[in-house]
């Protein structure tokens, strides 16, 4: 588009000058498009034709441009010369992309040249001598062009703004229709694995009890043994769980706990023997904050549950549980003092089949899982690597 403006300037330039005979400041002219010309150029091949420009550099551009025409003006008949009227195009372009506060700047700046050009005008190239306008002609073309450039340039990015919040809504409606078709089909297939492991689990099981029971008490394999079965009965309750539903949890809405009262009953399945489980809460802001009390859903209890699971696996010694409370927000932070998530799949955990941290075998769905699970509920969910561990965080509106 800048290439074709300085074409047209170039050509009205030489039409006015040689064909109609109007006798121009050539010099000046065609330096000032000259120079124009080289930004152009340098732009072409200093940046690919993908590269996309930062909202300064368009600034600056779209600013540019605004002196450069107003330069030519000047020197050609000032708000008397028709084309003065291309003073809107740039604002009217960084309403269409920039942003409001850019488009205001831009404003300033077209109505500050538009003014000096009326205060301090030149004639219009016209035969001999030039052509000069009434001072009141002169005056109804400056208003005509400030309030021209504001209404434009607030029309236009009115509707841009409604069109960038309307291309922000249908992505979030795709992404989170994504989202629920990607549950579905993982709802279906472990609906299968809880049909089809159900068998071979009973045998495990009840091998594993024969086993433990045919094992003297004193024998080093005991404690193994034990928890080969203590493990087996805990899958048959997940598969148990998954095989229900929510018909086991169908009175959970009526029940309600503190929120640190139910971090630790979810929390209580998962302990594991040398891992310091701690609960505790913080306020944040000045006054007391009280602790909201929750009911223990379905959703909430397994993606909360997914991810203290996932912190004892991980952690060293403790795995701090923390309710933050502000006025306007609540926040559930789980901390452990493992070794991190990798940080080469820190921007993307959350996706499905993704594995955390470092491999251990697992298909890469529980944190997907649970973060879509906690979306239900209305929490964002944010992963962070410690100077000692890692901390997973889901934030929720206190008036939620």
């Amino acid at each position: 588009m800048r290439w074709i403006a300085l074409i047209g300037q170039l050509f009205t330039v030489l039409l006015v000058h040689f064909s109609l005979e109007f006798r121009l400041p050539l010099l000046p002219l065609l330096a000032a498009i000259a120079l124009s010309a080289s930004i152009n150029l340098f732009l072409a091949l200093r940046f690919a034709a993908t590269f996309r420009l930062t909202e300064r550099s368009a600034a600056l551009l779209l600013g540019y441009d605004v002196l450069q025409l107003s330069f030519l003006l000047a020197l050609t008949g000032g708000l008397q010369n028709p084309f003065a009227v291309l003073l809107t195009v740039p604002i009217t372009l960084s309403a269409t992309i920039l942003s409001l506060r850019t488009t205001m700047v831009l404003c300033l700046m077209v109505t500050a040249a538009v003014s000096l050009m009326a205060l301090l005008p030149t004639p219009l190239p016209w035969g001999q001598g030039g052509l000069e306008l009434p001072g009141l002609y002169v005056l109804a073309l400056w208003a005509a062009i400030v309030l021209g450039s504001a209404l434009i340039a607030g029309y236009a990015w009115r509707v841009a703004d409604e069109a960038r919040r309307l291309s922000d809504a249908l992505a979030a409606t795709q992404m989170a229709l994504a989202r629920e078709q990607q549950m579905s089909a993982l709802g279906s297939l472990a609906a299968a694995a809880a049909h089809e492991l159900g068998s071979p689990l009973a045998t495990i099981a009840v091998a594993a009890r024969e086993l433990a029971n045919s094992i003297p008490r004193d024998s080093p394999l005991a404690e193994e043994v034990g928890e080969l079965v203590s493990q087996s009965q805990r899958c048959r309750e997940i598969l148990r769980s998954l095989s229900q539903g929510r018909a086991s949890n169908e009175h959970a809405p009526y029940t309600r706990l503190p929120l640190s009262k139910l971090l630790e009953s979810v929390a209580e399945p998962y302990r594991r023997g040398g891992i310091e489980l701690v609960v505790e809460v913080a306020t944040r802001g000045a006054g007391p904050v009280a602790e909201p009390s929750w009911a223990p859903t379905p959703e909430l209890c397994h993606a909360l549950g997914n991810l203290i699971d996932n912190a004892l696996q991980f952690a060293t010694s403790k795995v701090t549980l923390r309710v933050r409370l502000g006025h306007d927000w609540i926040a559930v932070e789980i901390e452990d003092d493992g070794p991190g998530f990798a940080p080469e799949i820190l921007d993307y955990l959350g996706e499905p089949y993704v594995s955390t941290r470092h491999s251990t075998g697992g298909l890469g769905l529980g944190l997907f899982i649970a973060q879509t699970l906690l979306a239900r509920t209305g929490a964002t969910l944010q992963f962070e690597t410690l100077t000692k561990g890692a901390r997973v965080t889901a934030t929720w509106p206190a008036n939620d």
